[in-house]
C-alpha cells in the first residue's frame, strides 16, 4: 500500500502513487487531471468524488437506482431556469483529448433524468475534432474524457432542447484548445464551454480565440482557491466561480456559500473590461459569476470509470460551474455581449455573501462580501435574464 501523509486539515497524499486527495466537509475527492498545467497548457478543473483512498466512488448503471449527486431537476430549481431552450441554439464545448463513448454515456444520463434524446441520428449531438471534422479523434484521456461527461451532463441539465457540439482538441496546449475553440465558433455556437485553466504567462498569443461576437464563452475560474488563471481572464469571456450549494430553510429553498477552491485573481495581463466596475484591481477580474462547485454538494455524472466502461459519478470543481451557466446563456438564447449581460441585470442573481476562497491583501478578491466579489462574482442565476 501507498504510504500517507496529511497535508494540512483537508488533503492527504498517497506518496508512491502521487495522488492528492482533498476533502471537502466529509466528502473526498481527486482532481481528474491533476498537478500543475506546464507552461502554455491548460489542465481540467473537475474533481470526482472518491473515498478516503482516492479510488473514485462509482455506482452500475442499474435501471431504478438514483445516482447520487444533484440532478437536472435540482439544479433547475436551485437556479429558477424553467424554460427547457430551443433547438436552434448550439451549445459547444471544447476540451482536450478524445473521449470515445460521449455519445453513448450522454444518452445513459439524458434517460435517466427523463430529458429528450440528443444524438447524431436526431441532429442534436454532433462530435467533432479540432479542425471540424467528424474522425480522425484525438487519442482517449480519462481524466478529460471525465470532464467531458461532466459538461456534457451540465449542459444537457440546464438546456435539454439546445443542440450540443463536442469539439476535441488534440492536446491541452492553449494552441490546440484555441483552434478548437475558434472551430466551434467558426460552426454556429452561440455558447461555448471551457473547464479548464493555466497560467497567464504567453496566453496573449491565443487570447483572441476567446473573442468571438455575439458568442457567449464561459470559462471555469479554477479549482485551487485564490489566483488568476487564463482564458478566465480574458476580457471577452464569463468567467465562472464556485459555491457550495445546499437545500435550506429560505423562501428559495436553497443557500450557497463560497466553495474554497474556486478561483478569482486580479490579471496582471489583461486590461479590465468597460462593463467590470470593481476599484480594487485595475485589470480584469475574476470570476463574474458562479454556481455550484464544492464536490461536498456534487453533481451527478455518468461518464468513464477509472477501469473500463462508464459508471454513475459525482463532480465537483468549477468545471461543473462554467457548463452550467453555459446551459443557462444557451436557455435564455438571446443576444450576447462578452461578459456584460450579468452587470446589466445584477437583480436576476443570487448574491452569496459568505466564505473565503484564500488569503489575498484585499478582502474582495478572495472573500464573498455584499455586491461583487471574486470567488463569486455577482453571484448566481436566478433564472436566466442575466445571461
Amino acid at each position: 500500500m501507498a504510504a500517507v501523509a496529511v497535508l494540512g486539515a483537508t488533503s492527504v497524499a498517497y506518496a508512491q502513487a502521487a495522488i492528492a486527495v482533498e476533502r471537502s466537509g466529509a466528502t473526498f475527492h481527486v482532481a481528474v487531471c491533476p498537478g500543475s498545467a506546464a507552461p502554455g497548457s491548460a489542465r481540467c478543473h473537475a474533481h470526482v468524488v472518491t473515498d478516503r483512498e482516492g479510488k473514485a466512488l462509482e455506482r452500475n448503471a442499474t435501471p431504478n437506482i438514483a445516482p447520487a449527486g444533484f440532478g437536472p431537476a435540482d439544479l433547475r430549481s436551485a437556479y429558477n431556469v424553467t424554460a427547457t431552450g430551443s433547438a436552434a441554439v448550439t451549445v459547444a464545448i471544447v476540451d482536450a483529448y478524445g473521449y470515445d463513448n460521449a455519445e453513448g454515456d450522454l444518452a445513459t444520463y439524458r434517460a435517466q433524468f427523463g430529458l429528450p434524446a440528443c444524438t447524431t441520428a436526431n441532429g442534436c449531438f454532433r462530435k467533432v475534432n479540432q479542425s471540424g471534422a467528424q474522425g480522425n479523434y484525438p487519442r482517449q484521456n480519462t481524466g478529460w474524457a471525465q470532464e467531458t461527461a461532466l459538461d456534457l451532463d451540465m449542459v444537457s441539465a440546464m438546456c435539454p432542447g439546445c443542440k450540443i457540439l463536442l469539439v476535441e482538441a488534440n492536446s491541452a496546449t492553449f494552441a490546440n484548445l484555441a483552434a478548437a475553440e475558434n472551430t466551434a465558433a467558426s460552426m454556429g455556437a452561440h455558447v461555448i464551454s471551457n473547464s479548464y485553466g493555466g497560467g497567464e504567462s504567453g496566453s496573449q498569443n491565443y487570447e483572441s480565440a476567446y473573442n468571438h461576437a455575439g458568442v457567449a464563452i464561459t470559462v471555469s475560474s479554477g479549482d485551487s482557491g485564490y489566483g488568476a488563471a487564463f482564458p478566465a481572464t480574458s476580457p471577452h469571456v464569463t468567467a465562472v466561480g464556485g459555491t457550495s450549494l445546499k437545500h435550506d430553510g429560505s423562501a428559495r429553498g436553497w443557500g450557497e456559500t463560497v466553495w474554497s477552491g474556486a478561483g478569482s485573481g486580479c490579471s496582471t495581463i489583461y486590461p479590465k473590461p468597460m462593463w467590470q466596475l470593481d476599484s480594487g484591481c485595475a485589470k480584469r477580474m475574476e470570476a463574474d459569476v458562479s454556481a455550484v462547485a464544492d464536490p461536498n454538494t456534487g453533481v451527478a455524472v455518468y461518464g468513464p470509470s477509472t477501469g473500463h466502461g462508464s459508471a454513475w459519478l459525482v463532480f465537483g470543481g468549477t468545471s461543473v460551474a462554467a457548463p452550467l451557466v453555459g446551459g443557462v446563456y444557451g436557455v435564455n438564447g438571446g443576444a450576447v455581449n462578452s461578459g456584460a449581460d450579468p452587470y446589466n441585470n445584477k437583480t436576476a442573481l443570487f448574491d452569496v455573501t459568505s466564505g473565503s476562497n484564500g488569503s489575498c491583501a484585499t478582502t474582495y478578491y478572495c472573500n464573498a462580501v455584499s455586491g461583487y466579489d471574486g470567488p463569486t462574482g455577482l453571484g448566481t442565476p436566478n433564472g436566466t435574464t442575466a445571461f
